[in-house]
């Protein structure tokens, strides 16, 4: 385990979580803001990023699971991303449609947060999504974050950024409160 919650643990993917992450990256309706929805050959790379990433970097998307029963229900984590041109440290996440709309998306990103800024360096952390993905922007605002930017990334598409930073702040990791 890598973060622990009062609902949610995070911890590394494996081969063996393929048929939950499927379920949320290969619907539709929660990919519509990505290029593309995962057929399985994509999934299974995703894992696999994901477990490189582990052995590179120290961290990377981790499984999101329900304390209460261990049910993998998403992913969320840190990578890093290019975000209008300069590659950045991001939270991402992924939560399952019949799961969505519970703060476990939130709980989830502000718990990878708190756990970046007490294990590494990073000072900043941030989520990018499309304009229009508004779901997720509400996340990354109910998680902390507050707006930065709009910009225009390479394919054309109107994308937002969102900021939160380490100096000055002391955040509860259950309520994402500044206290």
């Amino acid at each position: 385990m890598i973060i622990e919650t009062e609902r949610l643990y995070l911890r590394e993917m494996t081969e063996d979580d393929f048929d939950a992450l499927y379920k949320v990256l290969g619907d539709s309706d929660i990919m519509r803001y990505y290029p593309y929805t995962f057929d399985e050959a994509r999934v299974r790379g995703w894992i696999s990023r994901n477990i490189e990433r582990y052995r590179t970097l120290g961290f990377g998307l981790w499984a999101v699971c329900l304390k209460e029963t261990g049910e993998m229900i998403g992913d969320c984590g840190l990578t890093m991303q290019m975000i209008h041109s300069v590659i950045r440290p991001e939270v991402g996440y992924h939560i399952r449609k019949d799961m969505q709309r519970k703060g476990y998306g939130k709980e989830a990103a502000v718990a990878v947060r708190e756990w970046t800024f007490a294990n590494t360096p990073i000072r900043e952390v941030y989520s990018y999504m499309l304009k229009e993905n508004v779901p997720s922007a509400r996340t990354a605002e109910a998680s902390g974050m507050t707006f930065v930017e709009d910009y225009v990334n390479e394919d054309g598409e109107l994308q937002s950024v969102y900021r939160i930073c380490r100096e000055g702040r002391e955040h509860d990791i259950v309520t994402g409160k500044t206290v």
